[in-house]
């Protein structure tokens, strides 16, 4: 799990974040933005669903040399040498085509573009712009793949721009400054007596909630869960994870104990958006586990920030926990943030034949403490893939 600089951990200029926002807006909508760095301007293009008629834009407005990034994970897969960089420039190769760009940052579609590149890795690592540029893609739920190349500052001011370090800061600078907007009484199948809590920045980003469960004693360690949405597992019922259950299962453990919370926040597929998430699937049915699903996607194991739930917390009076979870990195977390837990809860249910091995997964390879009487191995062990 990655965490934020400390140096970034400041609340940045309103203006300057509402910018971040509104850029990754445009990046979503493939549309061409400029970031400001170290005094020099560069025009950043995100490298998914990239075609002929945006590009020309970009050609157009920027000048040489043209570069492309993807994320030291991503190189790794592809076999270009990362030397430990979070994010790869890459020298534009002379004869690329838009679907070999597409796959470059995207590997379920491998069996479509079987050859790429080759793509070869600059000698100079990345700066603040390049940093920048591809957290504005993780910031827009987007790939994390991008072209970047320097712009004049006339030709600058055709798009939307915003400064690099507010790029790298806007979610940590976020998280502090949530504030509730809304709260209302919503009755919930066995635990009749629960509020639902808006929480908003006030310069953008994503929204959370807290359900407060009966009249839990806010000054004690309250029981609590820091659940992130699932739309899959929570809305509908798949079966390939443990979401829905664990949501269910702490509203009404919580209820059953006589009251405490859920934080429900909005960090889908462990940070990396839904729609990556559907991606990391197809690549699971591929053989691959849950980790090396995100890495090949070019994202961290977990992209997902627990500093808006300490907020939270302490915005509602909370400031000790025990913790329903069986991710000791989740209690870290928030311990780094100010909250104590008192006491991690261990929250397990039963397992099924499509989440036996994603489970298992969890505890051979991101620390979760699964204590169980269930043969968590699946029936196969997925294929070993490079």
């Amino acid at each position: 799990m990655t965490s934020t600089p400390s140096s970034l951990l400041v609340n940045s200029d309103a203006s300057a974040l509402r910018a971040v926002w509104r850029a990754a807006d445009a990046a979503r909508r493939l549309e061409p933005v400029v970031v400001r760095a170290a005094g020099a301007l560069w025009l950043v293009v995100p490298l998914e669903r990239l075609g002929a008629a945006v590009m020309a834009s970009f050609r157009e407005a920027a000048d040489d040399p043209f570069r492309l990034l993807i994320t030291g994970n991503r190189a790794e897969v592809m076999h270009i040498g990362s030397k430990g960089w979070p994010v790869v420039p890459l020298d534009w190769p002379p004869y690329v085509r838009f679907d070999e760009l597409h796959a470059l940052v995207d590997p379920t579609l491998d069996l479509q573009v079987p050859v790429k590149g080759p793509f070869r890795r600059t000698d100079t690592p990345p700066g603040d712009a390049e940093m920048a540029a591809i957290k504005l893609m993780k910031l827009a739920r987007l790939l994390p793949g991008a072209v970047i190349a320097p712009v004049g500052a006339e030709t600058a001011e055709m798009w939307l721009s915003t400064d690099a370090d507010a790029i790298l800061g806007a979610e940590a600078s976020d998280a502090q400054q949530l504030a509730e907007v809304a709260r209302a009484r919503v009755p919930l199948a066995g635990a009749e007596n629960t509020q639902i809590i808006s929480f908003r920045s006030k310069t953008g980003g994503s929204e959370h909630l807290a359900i407060l469960i009966g009249d839990p004693d806010l000054s004690a360690a309250v029981l609590a869960r820091v659940h992130s949405e699932c739309f899959t597992g929570d809305l509908i019922g798949s079966l390939k994870c443990d979401c829905g259950d664990q949501l269910k299962g702490a509203i009404k453990a919580i209820a059953d104990a006589g009251g405490g919370l859920v934080l429900y926040l909005a960090q889908e597929g462990r940070g990396i958006g839904l729609i990556s998430k559907l991606k990391a699937y197809s690549l699971q049915d591929q053989g691959f586990d849950t980790v090396d699903a995100n890495t090949r996607l070019g994202f961290e194991v977990d992209e997902r920030l627990f500093q808006p739930a300490a907020t939270m917390l302490r915005a509602l009076g909370v400031d000790a926990v025990r913790l329903m979870t069986n991710n000791p990195n989740k209690v870290e977390a928030l311990e780094r943030y100010g909250i104590t837990v008192a006491e991690r809860v261990p929250h397990l249910f039963p397992t099924n034949d499509h989440n036996r091995s994603y489970l298992a997964t969890k505890a051979r390879r991101t620390g979760h403490v699964i204590d169980t009487d269930e043969d968590l191995r699946p029936e196969t062990e997925p294929e070993a893939r490079d």
